[in-house]
């Protein structure tokens, strides 16, 4: 009788044991093992188009012919800028709900200028510097990630990785398992903070050995013989800033012998191999944290921040940016290999977008006839406050000025015997009598919705009603706020809104639409590829053209 029973025990517990070991390293083909989401900074969409000639196959192609192209996809909120990209992409909605203004932005409750993931509560992980105390503090709203943590009783793992802490701490969300990001000077590690854990796992220990990084800190020369480069201009630019130690910005670039004067391993981020360094790091992760090794879907989102330090150095057309795209094609396109060998080709959902685009340098479109300048920022700021003193007798109720934004002193105003909704006429009429602004918006306004206009509906997009300013103005096109050499983001404009977003893998049909997407659309469709509810405040659109049916 014992010997039945312990029979019947061992047949029932052999085959919880095979469904078990069916179930792992296997999805059971509702949803992807893995969702790969890779955010390109500062990548505008033509760049997939005028390189294309020159990309393998393994890579931007792959992604393109076996894959799903929106080819008319767009930012719908101001600023244009990296933080509020990597929050809006993995929110699925846009500043006004997340919270995150900018990289930077002015607090009305402390008078003091907010790093938008800095916390003091936290410490950094891996690294003596106090900078990095870094977490999603100010994040307003869930992310993908965090909502399928949520619906799935946190059995998925979240692993995010960027050069930038904003990008990684911002894509990862609340719920993510880990954050990394890059701490260069003299150390070249990657770190995280005890938000997330007290110690790096081995696997990162490992990786952060210096014989790794050395490698990687190498000759810059161009990847095909530069007379080839024919999409870009001439190189050695003076629109183009370069290295500190090296005379001219041209090839080739001995990185080893320009740290030295241009912060150390801080400088593999303007190259190329600040990309190639992230997606091995990837890599690194996949295999030590066992990404998509089981029945319950996992998330490797991952940031490629050199794209944007480049551009920034040397301009959107430059010969640089000409061969770090062609160096992160063949970088991709090894990268999908790694995941097709080790989660399985048609296991794993991968998208790939840009936080941003970028304006071609103001001073190259001169020299072509195309209006544009620079805005002097400083001398606006006091032409305001001028006016204002003039009117009021007095500055002291402009707390600040910053982002494009005018914040107001409310309690001042009102004990003034002022009105606030004339202050800010007042400041508004003023603006848009200067050269170089194209609209501007008050608070007043925004709240009763009286606007219109494609500039003026992104600016209300970027509007936060706790954290914004009283007055919000716009530049007109291909003006910037930056120095006059290389090239800058941060407006409404096409060249900063139109960016590129491929959806390839498990759920995705082959094809390409013209129809106008939003980058915002991208949680909404993978929420519903992995049968979820979206977070609350998304408030994108679910692609169903480039899902197949389930």
């Amino acid at each position: 009788m014992h010997f039945r029973i312990i029979i019947k025990l061992s047949s029932i517990i052999g085959l919880l044991l095979c469904s078990f070991l069916k179930s792992y390293g296997q999805n059971d083909g509702d949803k992807p093992k893995l969702v790969v989401g890779i955010i390109v900074d500062q990548m505008r969409y033509d760049y997939l188009s005028r390189f294309s000639e020159k990309f393998a196959e393994g890579g931007f192609k792959r992604l393109m012919n076996e894959g799903f192209s929106c080819e008319s996809n767009y930012l719908n909120y101001i600023p244009t800028k990296t933080a509020p990209g990597h929050a809006s992409i993995y929110t699925g909605t846009t500043p006004k709900d997340h919270g995150i203004l900018g990289n930077y932005w002015f607090d009305v409750k402390t008078s003091t200028l907010i790093d938008c993931v800095y916390d003091a509560s936290v410490a950094p992980v891996g690294t003596g510097s106090k900078r990095d105390r870094s977490s999603p503090k100010y994040l307003q709203v869930n992310t993908i990630s965090d909502a399928f943590k949520e619906q799935t009783n946190a059995q998925s793992k979240t692993i995010s990785i960027a050069l930038k802490d904003r990008s990684a701490i911002l894509s990862g969300g609340k719920k993510a398992d880990a954050a990394y990001w890059f701490r260069g000077k003299d150390q070249g590690h990657w770190i995280t903070s005890s938000y997330y854990r007290n110690t790096l796992p081995t696997w990162v220990k490992r990786f952060n050995e210096k014989a790794v990084l050395e490698n990687y800190m190498t000759d810059w020369e161009p990847l095909l013989p530069i007379a080839r480069y024919t999409e870009s201009e001439q190189d050695n630019r003076t629109v183009e800033r370069g290295f500190k130690g090296k005379e001219h910005p041209d090839f080739p670039y001995d990185l080893k012998k320009l740290a030295k004067n241009n912060q150390g391993y801080d400088l593999l981020e303007f190259t190329p191999f600040g990309n190639s360094y992230t997606l091995n790091f990837a890599v690194a992760a996949l295999k030590g944290e066992q990404l998509g090794k089981d029945a319950i879907t996992d998330f490797l989102l991952i940031s490629l921040s050199s794209t944007d330090a480049i551009g920034h150095n040397f301009g959107v057309s430059s010969k640089e940016v000409e061969d770090t795209y062609l160096r992160l094609d063949r970088d991709l396109a090894a990268f999908l290999i790694e995941l097709d060998t080790q989660v399985g080709k048609d296991s794993y959902t991968f998208f790939l977008t840009s936080d941003h685009g970028a304006s071609e340098n103001a001073n190259a479109l001169k020299e072509k006839n195309i209006p544009g300048g620079y805005f002097k920022e400083a001398t606006f700021k006091i032409e305001v406050k001028d006016h204002v003193f003039k009117k009021y007798g007095t500055t002291e109720i402009i707390k600040n000025i910053s982002n494009e934004q005018v914040f107001l002193d409310k309690e001042l105003i009102i004990t003034s015997n002022l009105d606030i909704s004339e202050v800010e006429k007042s400041i508004q009429q003023f603006i848009l009598e200067q050269p170089q602004i194209k609209t501007v918006l008050t608070r007043s306004q925004i709240e009763k919705g009286e606007f219109s206009g494609t500039i003026e509906a992104y600016l209300v997009n970027g509007f936060n009603s706790e954290r914004s300013g009283d007055v919000l103005y716009a530049l007109n096109e291909h003006v910037l706020v930056y120095a006059e050499t290389g090239s800058d983001h941060g407006s409404g404009y096409e060249y900063d809104t139109h960016t590129p977003l491929l959806f390839y893998g498990f759920g995705i049909k082959k094809g390409s639409t013209k129809d106008t997407t939003r980058t915002i659309d991208i949680v909404p469709t993978l929420s519903k590829l992995l049968k979820i509810t979206p977070p609350k405040t998304a408030k994108g659109a679910i692609l169903d053209s480039l899902l197949k049916k389930q």
